[in-house]
């Protein structure tokens, strides 16, 4: 019997550590960056992304780059959703986190897309550029990385060293053909 009981006890283990947990809604992921923005006096970065998507890559890439880290951590609590995924990988994706997504009108303009929030939520820029409104995502060319220095500058209170850092650092995303 003792065995037996042992034997139960190590498939429930097994069953329970094999299945994939839910993520966090995007609601509570939202709260906890909120609560840690203000405690630490700073904004919330969030950014929409998902496994497969290589300039969401690049973006984390590029915000946690030595160049440019300290700025953002500085700065921003940087958060994620999960939103978009592949077939077979839709259990990584926030609850929630696509309808946010359509909230402001982005579910149609790529990943990654990017909200810069106040500790208290209220939206004070997104990847949108004007005059198109068109999703700047992970900013690479020229005209994408000067707006995205405009809302920094528009939200924090950067050093030109700084900004011309991050300048130099996102410039490095755009595709140039080999000569």
């Amino acid at each position: 019997m003792k065995q037996f009981l042992i034997f139960l006890s190590f498939l429930a283990v097994c069953f329970t550590t094999g299945r994939a947990q839910t993520p966090p809604s995007a609601d509570q992921v939202l709260q906890a960056a909120y609560t840690k923005a203000a405690r630490e006096h700073k904004k919330v970065f969030l950014i929409f992304h998902a496994s497969w998507c290589g300039w969401c890559r690049k973006m984390d890439s590029s915000m946690n780059d030595v160049s440019c880290k300290k700025f953002f951590d500085d700065n921003f609590v940087i958060t994620h959703l999960v939103v978009m995924e592949s077939k077979g990988k839709e259990n990584l994706e926030n609850p929630g986190a696509l309808d946010l997504l359509k909230k402001y009108k982005a579910d149609r303009s790529g990943i990654p897309f990017w909200v810069v929030f106040d500790a208290e939520g209220n939206i004070l820029a997104d990847a949108k550029m004007p005059p198109q409104n068109s999703n700047t995502g992970c900013p690479a060319k020229e005209e994408e990385v000067e707006y995205f220095i405009d809302v920094l500058k528009k939200v924090t209170n950067p050093t030109e060293g700084e900004l011309n850092a991050i300048r130099t650092r996102f410039r490095k995303n755009e595709y140039r053909r080999p000569a």
